[in-house]
This record gives structure tokens, C-alpha cells and sequence, in this order.
């Protein structure tokens, strides 16, 4: 049974140094979707692009929903000098951020018009290096705790998380990206590309400063004797089988299919809005500076800021049952968005539904990754966590590639657009109340008030 906190003892737990750790390694995760998808957006629609192959070229974020294949080696695979230097999980995020930096001036030097290709394949390596960097800051961020911590402090791990990856993708780092090539700053979209790398800059200096978790005894992963590791066949299953076998066993079959089904289909209709959102500001008359600032500095600032009130709430009442009110919030926000297709660009009923949208958003994410963070192994952590994330970004950015087809079916009636995006959430509510119920004759434990 988790402890329940009252608002006040919340704020003093944040306290921990920890926290901040895991709100500057948030940022670390979610400013790489800036680079692939804001940016890379609006660079293709300034230069002719359709919807529908804007819509399908962001479909590089498919390499977030594969992340899991290459997960064991990011848990096993001590990388030479960086580990010595760094331990496990620094070292596979220093070298994620320097890659990212190096590509960065790589996409640079590409034009969309002249060779599409050449700016795809960057766009896809910078999407790898992102989705190979998620994968150790969950594994950190989960293993930074003790299994006595975990229970009390994971919801703000999660809030904290959430802030820090929004402050990455919105408010700091997007807000920053989109400005810089807005009306106001005016710099090319390849000169904006060259500036943002003088972010990893600090980045660096804070990532070798930060603290490696300390891996208890019962969380190291067990080894194999010689002789199984010059087999082929034994290697597959120590690195790849071993972590998923572990979670079915854990959680029964029927628990752990409904699980992952519920991830695959949760987020969709939010993430069809996402895909589209970038394309639809412009074309109902907001400024690119406008959606800099409103989108993402104010609507990522709203995010970060309930993020906290969401791990309280959560805490106090339960992941599942705040899914499924996050759920339902988030389908009737995105009907708010609809009005603003029939109404026009109206600063005032932006400003409104980002309020709404970006409340509901921080309190489904961080019911989201407390109730994938429960499910996951501290032994296999990064293998877990990445597989059931992985599942849940193949809803995210493979199934909403299809989000510009479907616009451009009807014909750009943007208000039909998300209608359709809210009535998406229904399967995901129904599997969830699956999920409430096999929880409860398959996992016992995890009954326990932090989780239902």
C-alpha cells in the first residue's frame, strides 16, 4: 500500500535531488522530437510539401516503436572508455546526445527540395540515436530509487519526467526551435538546426556531472557460464528472450496481452492531433511566432506545471482510475480544437483549450508512465520499459502516420478531423477497465492504491 501524501509533504518530498536529475534528463528525451518533427514540418510545408507526405516522412518516429529490439544491448553492453568513465547508464545517454549533436549539422546541410532522401535518412539516424537515448533515461530513472522508494516516489519521478520532457519538446526546446525560425528571428530552418546544437553543449557538461544509480544485488541480471555464451542460440535467449519471457511470467499471459494492447491503442487519437496539430495553426491562420509561443512555450508550460498536481492526484486515487478520467478529459478537449477550425484564429480559444488539452495531457502522462513503470522488471529494465513504450509509439507515430491521408480524405474539414480523433479514445477506455479487472485475480499486489 503506497503512503498518501498530502500536497505539502509532495513539495517537500521534491526536495530530493534526485528529481531534478530526472526533470534535466526529461529534457534530455523529449527535445529529439522537436528535431524530427516540429522543425522537420514546418521546414517541408515552407517548402511544398503536401500533407500526406509530410504526414508519412513523419513516420521516422517509427523508430521509437522498434526501440525494444536493440533495448537488451543498452541493459547488457558496456560501451569501452564512456563506461569506465561514465557507468552503464550514463555512458549509453552521453553517447545518444553526441550523436544526435554531430547529425544535427548533418541534416543541415541538406535541402528537402534538392534531395528529400538525404534529409530523411539523417532525419531517421537522429530518430535511433533519440529513441536509443529513451531507453537509458527510463532505465535511469526507474533505478535511481530503491524497491522501498518505488511505491512513494515513482508518481513523482513521473510528474518530474514529464515536466522536464515537455520542457524539451515544448516550452524551452520547441518554443526555442520555432522561434528562431518565426517571423520575428527569421533564420533558415538549416541555420536553425546549427543553432540548436549549441544546447548540447549543456547537455554534456550536465550529464557527466549527475550521479549513476547504484544497482542493488537483487536487480543485476544474472549471468550465463561460458559455455552458453559461445552458443548462438543461448545468447538470443539470454539477451532478447529472457527479458519478455520475465514479464509474461509475471504477469500471466492474459495480463500482459491486455497490457500491451491497451498501449498500442491508448494515445491514438492523440496522436493523430499531434501529427496534424503544426499543419493545422498554419493553415487556420496562426503565425509560426504565434505557435511558438502559444503551443509550445504556454502550452508546454501548463503541461509541466499540472504535472505535479497530477502525481498527487494520482497517488491519492490511482493510476487506472486516472486513465480512464484523463481519457475521457482528453477526447472532449480535443473537440475544443474542432471549434477553433469553425471559428478562426482566436488567440482567446487557443489559449483556452491548451489550457484544458495540456491539463488533461500532464495528468494522462503521468498515470502513463507510473502504470508502465509498475509493470516493468528492475532487472530488465531498459528492455522492459522499452518494450512496452515502444508499443505504445507504434500507436504514436506508425498507425498516425496515416493522420495527413485521413485530413486530406475529407477534404481538410478540420473539425470533422477531431471529432474523429476524440471517439478513438473509446477502445483504449475499454481495454483499460480489462486491464482493472485481470489486475485484480492475476497481480494481487499491485491492486494496492498506487496502482488502481
Amino acid at each position: 500500500m503506497s503512503q498518501q501524501l498530502s500536497f505539502a509533504d509532495s513539495i517537500r518530498a521534491l526536495r530530493d535531488r534526485r528529481f531534478l536529475t530526472i526533470l534535466l534528463f526529461g529534457f534530455c528525451s523529449g527535445f529529439p522530437y522537436v528535431l524530427t518533427g516540429s522543425v522537420l514540418t514546418l521546414w517541408l510545408q515552407e517548402t511544398g510539401f503536401s500533407r500526406s507526405t509530410i504526414g508519412f516522412i513523419g513516420a521516422v518516429g517509427t523508430v521509437y516503436a522498434i526501440n525494444w529490439m536493440w533495448a537488451p544491448f543498452v541493459d547488457r553492453i558496456k560501451l569501452p572508455i564512456l563506461y569506465r568513465l561514465f557507468g552503464q547508464r550514463r555512458s549509453w545517454i552521453l553517447m545518444c546526445q553526441m550523436a544526435i549533436a554531430v547529425l544535427l549539422f548533418a541534416i543541415s546541410l541538406g535541402d528537402p527540395r534538392e534531395n528529400l532522401l538525404y534529409v530523411t535518412v539523417i532525419a531517421v539516424a537522429i530518430a535511433a540515436f533519440g529513441a536509443t537515448l529513451d531507453i537509458a533515461v527510463d532505465a535511469y530513472r526507474i533505478t535511481i530509487f530503491s524497491r522501498e522508494e518505488m511505491d512513494a516516489k515513482m508518481p513523482y519521478a513521473a510528474a518530474m519526467a514529464t515536466s522536464g520532457w515537455w520542457a524539451g519538446y515544448g516550452f524551452i526546446g520547441g518554443a526555442l526551435a520555432l522561434a528562431l525560425g518565426g517571423e520575428t528571428i527569421g533564420l533558415d530552418w538549416p541555420t536553425v538546426y546549427r543553432y540548436l546544437i549549441l544546447i548540447y553543449l549543456f547537455i554534456f557538461v550536465f550529464v557527466v556531472t549527475v550521479p549513476e544509480p547504484v544497482i542493488e544485488d537483487a536487480d543485476l541480471i544474472p549471468e550465463t557460464d561460458n559455455k552458453s555464451k559461445k552458443s548462438a542460440a543461448n545468447w538470443m535467449a539470454e539477451y532478447f528472450v529472457r527479458p519478455f519471457k520475465e514479464f509474461f511470467d509475471r504477469c500471466g499471459f492474459r495480463l500482459a496481452f491486455a497490457v500491451l494492447i491497451f498501449l498500442l491503442v491508448f494515445k491514438l487519437g492523440e496522436a493523430m492531433l499531434g501529427r496534424m496539430s503544426l499543419i493545422f495553426y498554419v493553415e487556420v491562420g496562426f503565425t509560426t511566432d504565434q505557435i511558438s509561443f502559444y503551443q509550445k512555450f504556454f502550452g508546454g508550460l501548463v503541461t509541466a506545471a499540472f504535472s505535479i498536481v497530477a502525481a498527487t492526484v494520482n497517488t491519492r486515487f490511482g493510476v487506472i482510475r486516472g486513465l480512464f478520467v484523463a481519457g475521457v478529459a482528453m477526447a472532449a478537449a480535443n473537440l475544443l480544437y474542432a471549434l477553433i477550425a469553425v471559428v478562426g484564429p482566436s488567440i482567446n480559444l487557443l489559449m483556452l483549450t491548451l489550457v484544458i488539452d495540456n491539463f488533461f495531457v500532464a495528468f494522462s502522462t503521468v498515470a502513463f508512465v507510473s502504470f508502465v513503470s509498475y509493470f516493468t522488471s528492475r532487472t530488465y529494465t531498459g528492455t522492459q520499459y522499452a518494450l512496452m513504450v515502444s508499443i505504445s509509439n507504434l500507436g504514436r507515430t506508425t498507425l498516425a502516420a496515416s493522420s495527413g491521408v485521413l485530413v486530406d480524405f475529407l477534404d481538410g474539414d478540420w473539425a470533422f478531423f477531431f471529432v474523429l480523433t476524440s471517439l478513438m479514445v473509446i477502445p483504449g477506455l475499454c481495454l483499460l477497465l480489462w486491464v482493472g479487472k485481470l489486475m485484480k485475480s492475476y497481480v494481487p499486489e499491485l491492486t494496492a492504491q498506487s496502482i488502481s
